[in-house]
This record gives structure tokens, sequence and C-alpha cells, in this order.
């Protein structure tokens, strides 16, 4: 379950998430009943599901209350069986960190923090429009491994004028706090973003490239598995992320996890994207965007601003989308439990891509080689139909 917590402290130029700065107090108490009628509509569609992960996102759902999440986390506990072990995350910020507040989201059922740091640098989060300074986010982390065992923090590369040595020099300061998680992120410039708009200096292909190369390596040598293209967990014990082989460190995020191997997930408030599985369809939600039109639409009418039916041709090329992150790959059985459709309808897209080097295919798995993954979104054209009958 995803639930979206739209507004922020300041809307950052790189952002093309749905978040809203608040101006003025957030209407905290009418959006959490919102999100409970949202959910209340929902359930005839999830009736019988267990619920393995809640995903708080934003936004900076830590502007708001621990008795809101609260509140939230026993409405979602009292309508759906959530499971014992159930991985619950919250997005924070450290310019709206707070001990007490961190320490009342964990005693509300929160067991994983993942915080967005982006940079230790004070220029680059000055560059960034980031409202907290190197101490904040130190303190912050601080703060977040006293209260959890979970901890996740963001971070950027790729940055304006940012250069090698300066990305490697983030990735050093992260690591000192010895968090479970690290998620790695290439900064780029998205529509919609005042970056767009107004477009930083950024540096050269070859730059970032030995960033990548730095970071990954670095991170290998502390003891992260890298997972998935941008995530990092620490080695330790492994479990099963599927009901087939794929083994997996306990300390990646089960949440998302569940999205790159084409699981269902529900989306509760505004913009929230869901995706459900039903006897021979899988059908896709967008809630209503904008905060306020999404606050009458789910006191009233249905939130729900678009559905529709995944269309068969579109499968694989969805299922790719997301499964080819991962890169130990996926059991080649998944393909058929989840997109519903026998692998050998993507036999011929398979064949073109381990001819020309992009993955490694046999019966039982399909992952993506280095090569593959350096040029993931050449890799996935493939599997678009379009452009893979040309």
């Amino acid at each position: 379950m995803y639930i979206h917590m739209p507004w922020c402290a300041r809307k950052c130029p790189y952002c093309d998430f749905n978040s809203h700065e608040a101006r003025g107090a957030v209407p905290e108490e009418r959006y959490v009943e919102a999100l409970i009628a949202d959910l209340d509509r929902a359930l005839p569609q999830v009736w019988g599901r267990r619920v393995y992960s809640i995903f708080f996102g934003g936004g900076t759902p830590s502007l708001f209350s621990a008795r809101s999440v609260d509140a939230i986390l026993s409405a979602v506990r009292a309508r759906v069986a959530l499971a014992a072990d159930a991985e619950i995350t919250l997005e924070a910020n450290p310019g709206t960190a707070e001990a007490g507040k961190f320490r009342d989201f964990r005693a509300a059922g929160v067991n994983r923090l993942s915080v967005g740091i982006q940079s230790f640098d004070p220029r680059h989060l000055k560059s960034l429009g980031r409202i907290h300074d190197e101490r904040e986010a130190r303190c912050a982390i601080e703060m977040a491994m006293r209260n959890f065992d979970n901890v996740n923090l963001d971070v950027m590369y790729g940055l304006p004028a940012q250069t090698v040595e300066e990305a490697r020099a983030d990735i050093e300061a992260a690591l000192a706090f010895g968090t479970s998680h690290l998620s790695c992120y290439h900064l780029t410039i998205e529509p919609n973003t005042y970056f767009h708009r107004f477009p930083p200096k950024l540096p050269d292909d070859d730059a970032t490239a030995a960033m990548q190369e730095a970071i990954e390596a670095r991170l290998a040598e502390a003891g992260y598995d890298h997972y998935e293209t941008s995530a990092f967990a620490k080695r330790g014990k492994q479990t099963p992320i599927t009901n087939h082989e794929s083994r997996i460190t306990d300390c990646a995020c089960r949440h998302n996890l569940n999205y790159w191997t084409f699981g269902d997930y529900l989306g509760i408030g505004a913009g929230a994207h869901s995706k459900l599985s039903f006897p021979g369809r899988i059908v896709r939600q967008v809630r209503v965007k904008h905060p306020e039109r999404y606050l009458e639409s789910a006191e009233g009418r249905d939130p729900i601003q678009e559905q529709h039916d995944v269309r068969p041709e579109e499968i694989p090329f969805e299922f790719m989308m997301n499964a080819l992150r991962l890169n130990a790959g996926f059991a080649a059985a998944l393909f058929e439990e989840r997109a519903g459709l026998p692998l050998t309808a993507i036999l011929r897209e398979l064949e073109n891509a381990e001819r020309r080097g992009l993955i490694e295919c046999d019966h039982v798995r399909i992952a993506p080689t280095p090569l593959g993954r350096r040029f993931l979104n050449d890799l996935l054209q493939l599997f678009l139909r379009e452009k893979a009958a040309v």
C-alpha cells in the first residue's frame, strides 16, 4: 500500500513528483479523513489480500504529526489483513526533523525511515533548493538511527558543477553512519520542473559515469549489495523475494521490491497510483492529483480520476520496465505468474536482447548483463512491440 502525502515545506527545483508547497497550515485532519474514506471505497477491490508493506511518500510525510500517522495506520489495520512483520516506511526530510517526532513515528508503528539527504555539501544543498544544511542533515540521521533499526538515506550525484571527488565525499559521509540502506540517484532534468525551464550546468556524461562507477565500487567495498539500479542494501541474511528462488538481503526495501517484481499495490491519496491484478486483467488507477480537488472527491464522489485495463501487448514492456531494474534479474516463472502470459510470448524479444549481449537468459533466470544495466533504456525498447518490430 502506498499512501501519498502531497505537501512539502518548499518545492525543490528538480522535483517532478506530485508535491505542493505548503502555504499556510496543512489541512491535516481533513486529509487523514479523506485517506480513510478513499481506503473504504477501495476495499471491495482488495478483499482477501494481505498487505506486506506500507509506504508514506510525498511531498514530505514527516510534515504530518505522528498522531495522524497513527490514525492512518490504525484505520489500515482495522480494514485489511496487515502482515505482522509488515515493512512500514515513512519519508522524512532533515528540515522537518525533530527527535520527539521520530520517536513518536516509531511508536505509531513506522519501522523504516527514509531520509532525503541528497548531499552533505553546503554548495550543492543550496543549488538543489534544500531547506536543510549539513549540520541538520547529520543531526537528522543521528536521530533516525537512535529510533529506527532500518534507515535509508537518499543521496544524489551528477549535481550542478559537482566533481567526482565531491560525489565520493558525499558517499563517504553517508557511509559513516552505517545505515542499512542507501539510495543513490543520478540527477535528471524532468519536464515541468524549475530545472527544466532554467537548466543548470551539469557534469558531462564522462564525469557522471565516473561518479557512478566510484559510488558502486565504494559501496561494494563497504559491504552493500547493489540489488537495483539505484538501491544498495547492507549484506546480511538473505530471504526469497517471491515464491520462486530469487533471494536478496533482508535490508533491501521490500516495498520497492514489490514494484520491481511487478507485484500489486493499492495507492491512496492525491495523485496516488494503483496496480491491481484480477483473473484475466490488470487494472491501473490514478487518484485525483491536486490536493484540494482530491479532498473534495474523497469526501464526496469517487477520488479515482483515471482507470484502465493494461492492454495485453503492453504487459511485457511494463513487466520488464520493472523487473530488469533488478541486477540479479528475475525467475523466468515469475513472468507468467505476474504478467499472466506464457514466457513464449516474449521469446523473440528475449532472443534479440540476448543476441545483443544485454541479458543473460536460461530456463531458470533472466538477468541484465553489465552492458544491459548500462544501456537499460535501449534494452527496454526491445520489449515495446512497435519498436521491436522495426
